[in-house]
């Protein structure tokens, strides 16, 4: 009789974190890039003003995020690291209502009375801080909060998104340059929610129809507050 196979997991949560920020810069690249040339166009601005200005909405852009995304995880991973700290004097404090504590959380998952305390006792015994952390703060190691990844991963990303319609806007003129704009950022955000949603493997149909929908109000309503705003000026 052949050996069993062997079947392995592959979970996806521990891409959460570079996945968010990643999909949340190139989103955000696309859209407000694609939206910034539109309404500059929109207002009758030259092609070296468009070009200049996305550009400039590109850099400062990805920069923005890089900086938005370090600091809103960094103070994500300073209460993370605050509680961490709580629990450790807790530790010292009173290891045996720890202990009971741990034990009361095995129980509540359902494990009997005795079979959850011994099972505290032995993660106790093996690392206590590991344990509570894990099972008491609900704080996994790699779902733990990564500011320079989070960083970085939204500052490439938007870059990336930004560069195409931004390549879009470089390339045509006219009339041309806003169906080219808009037809390159529906194909770019088509292509970013059916690729997050792979990657997070969730279903991509609505992730794909989410991501396009409000690309398309974004750039709607931009350029056509950039044709009125250029019709006043």
């Amino acid at each position: 009789m052949p050996d069993a196979a062997i079947l392995v997991e592959r979970h996806l949560g521990h891409r959460a974190g570079w996945l968010r920020a990643a999909v949340l810069g190139a989103n955000d690249g696309i859209v407000s890039t694609s939206s910034l040339v539109l309404g500059v166009a929109g207002a009758g601005a030259s092609s070296g003003a468009v070009v200049t200005a996305g550009v400039a909405g590109l850099v400062g852009g990805a920069l923005s995020m890089a900086a938005g995304e370090y600091v809103s995880v960094s103070s994500q991973r300073d209460t993370e690291a605050a509680d961490v700290r709580l629990e450790q004097r807790e530790l010292r404090a009173d290891p045996a209502g720890e202990l009971r504590e741990l034990a009361g959380i095995y129980e509540g998952r359902g494990l009997p009375t005795d079979l959850a305390l011994r099972v505290a006792q032995s993660l106790t015994d093996r690392d206590a801080l590991a344990a509570h952390v894990r099972d008491e703060l609900g704080l996994e190691e790699r779902r733990r909060a990564r500011p320079l990844q989070a960083a970085w991963s939204s500052a490439v990303s938007f870059a990336s998104g930004a560069a195409l319609p931004l390549l879009a806007a470089a390339l045509f003129t006219g009339g041309a340059r806003t169906a080219a704009v808009a037809a390159v950022t529906l194909l770019a955000l088509a292509t970013l929610g059916t690729a997050g949603a792979r990657l997070g493997g969730a279903p991509g149909r609505p992730a794909t129809l989410r991501v396009v929908l409000w690309g398309v109000v974004a750039m709607t309503v931009t350029s056509g507050i950039g044709a009125l705003v250029g019709t006043g000026v």
